[in-house]
């Protein structure tokens, strides 16, 4: 069969490897292995900078943290920008875990009033833990990009809180109770915050209540407003 030139120099023509697959893969994984490799560096200068935080204050200059992790300021400066980039990721993930403290507190609670304390606990047990720490990232943020992204953080930390609270007072109050509803969450966070922080700066002395004597405390008093809103005054804090 006579084929036409061009299909005969086709069919002679040696068959070429694929070119996507042949290229792109190893440059994929190498830039794969370099991500995963940036960010358990990432991951790991966070860790050093939360213990030297927790050693040597909150306000501990960026000399002092990267000397105590074996490295250099310019480190530092490369994977966070400034100081306040390193506030903003110490808070994130700081406050993410405090945040999955305190919703598996609240799952196993039993009751509302039992699942506020509990939450106020966690929260007071985790800041009380480490007081400079939490000092360090949730610090009111002065300007900039990075610190706006560590107030950020922190508002997102409490709004997720807040919500938390939001379950057991809605197991008291009638759908009714828009405004309740609306405000009362945002109103807990800011008088367990308040209290809270006024209970770890007062100084060790026989009268400062314990942990779980200042949680009850703070979870009576929130307790005591829901229940005045409640359709149910007489509830008890032991009832479901």
């Amino acid at each position: 069969m006579n084929l036409p030139r061009a299909a005969r120099q086709a069919a002679r023509a040696p068959e070429l490897p694929a070119h996507d697959g042949a290229t792109t893969a190893p440059v994929d994984g190498r830039t794969a292995r370099w991500a995963t490799h940036r960010e358990e560096r990432r991951t790991e200068l966070i860790r050093l900078a939360r213990r030297a935080v927790h050693r040597l204050g909150s306000e501990v200059p960026m000399e002092d943290i990267a000397a105590a992790a074996g490295t250099s300021k310019s480190v530092f400066y490369r994977y966070f920008g400034d100081k306040a980039g390193l506030q903003a990721a110490m808070g994130e993930l700081v406050l993410a875990q405090m945040q999955t403290r305190i919703g598996e507190a609240a799952r196993a609670a039993q009751t509302p009033h039992e699942g506020i304390r509990a939450m106020v606990a966690a929260y007071l047990g985790m800041a009380a833990s480490s007081p400079h720490v939490y000092e360090f990232v949730t610090r009111v943020p002065s300007g900039g990009p990075a610190d706006a992204e560590a107030g950020a953080a922190f508002g997102t930390f409490f709004d997720a809180v807040g919500s938390m609270i939001e379950e057991p007072m809605q197991r008291l109050l009638s759908p009714g109770r828009h405004a309740t509803i609306l405000y009362w969450p945002t109103a807990a966070m800011g008088l367990v915050r308040a209290a809270g922080e006024r209970w770890l700066e007062a100084p060790e002395t026989p009268s400062k209540p314990t942990l779980d004597a200042m949680a009850a405390m703070i979870a009576d008093w929130l307790f005591a407003g829901i229940v005045a809103e409640s359709d149910t005054p007489n509830s008890s804090k032991e009832k479901p």
